[in-house]
């Protein structure tokens, strides 16, 4: 049995996806808060348990008879700390894993580990101690460490077509990496399918190149056949246009910290990308996200 937590997320839909497409018979359950957001097709072929993964009752239950189990943490930017909001979200899970046995655990988190500033990156820090906690569960884990996704462009969908701006903190020219939210739920599904890894520690999840602004801005250009230019917003006009979408303080620092620690000190580099098994690139390049899934909302 593979536990799958937010089912109907960016990731974990996708996850979910290709669990059911693949050749496995494993059965699947996922935990939701509301079923009536999963495809008819899907709710027929999975086991469903109603509730929050993050409620001690409702994980303890899921994860009876579990063997693996894909963990991500939604984003709370109600928070009034982000360590209750990372560790003690999942510090019920942990206990639940440790109480049944579950063997393999794989988790959405983020790069950094290691690198200097790893205890100054806000929304990346907290992230990292939640890793922590479920390394210690005696389970084999691995956490997805990933940087930016190309889907947060996705937000900037409407700027993108009406105004032919996205924005950002980072110098234009200052490269950075990205990876496909798609890339993310197929590791993931690779981890939860073939378990013979074992021990605790990362994968980190990189695309195929690094690209600064000014590249990302003239490949949706050439994609969109029309002019795209990228907007840098200093961490003063992030901060409060957070506040102003509700977004809390603790959760306003964290994001403004995480991007501090990204833009200026390179958090995202640590680990090398090479062609072996440990790091590797996988395969969605910016310019074909910007065909596949861009290009498309632009559209639409």
């Amino acid at each position: 049995m593979i536990v799958l937590t937010t089912p109907t997320g960016d990731i974990g839909s996708q996850v979910l996806r290709g669990l059911l497409d693949s050749p496995s018979d494993e059965p699947v359950r996922v935990v939701v808060r509301d079923p009536a957001r999963l495809a008819s097709d899907v709710r027929e072929r999975v086991d469903v348990v109603t509730g929050s993964h993050g409620d001690a009752e409702v994980i303890d239950g899921a994860l009876g008879g579990a063997s693996a189990l894909f963990w991500c943490v939604p984003p709370d930017r109600t928070a009034a700390d982000l360590v209750p909001a990372y560790s003690g979200f999942t510090a019920p899970a942990a206990r639940a894993i440790t109480a049944h046995g579950v063997g393999h655990v794989v988790s959405v988190s983020a790069l950094g580990r290691g690198t200097p500033y790893a205890d100054r990156a806000g929304l990346v820090t907290a992230s990292l101690a939640m890793d922590d906690l479920l390394a210690s569960t005696g389970a084999a884990f691995r956490a997805l460490a990933n940087p930016t996704f190309m889907d947060n462009l996705l937000r900037e969908v409407d700027s993108i077509r009406d105004d032919g701006v996205f924005t950002d903190t980072g110098a234009p020219d200052r490269v950075r990496r990205t990876v496909a939210t798609r890339d993310i739920a197929a590791t993931a599904v690779e981890l939860l399918l073939d378990r013979s890894w074992s021990g605790s520690g990362e994968v980190p999840v990189l695309g195929p190149e690094d690209l600064s602004p000014a590249d990302m801005a003239a490949i949706m250009s050439d994609v969109l056949g029309r002019e795209v230019t990228y907007r840098r917003q200093g961490y003063d006009d992030l901060a409060a246009a957070m506040a102003r979408f509700g977004a809390a303080p603790a959760f306003v620092d964290g994001m403004v910290d995480m991007m501090r620690a990204k833009d200026e000190h390179g958090l995202d580099f640590g680990p090398p990308r090479t062609s072996d098994a440990l790091h590797p690139a996988r395969p969605t390049s910016f310019r074909t996200w910007c065909e596949d899934v861009l290009r498309p909302a632009v559209a639409g």
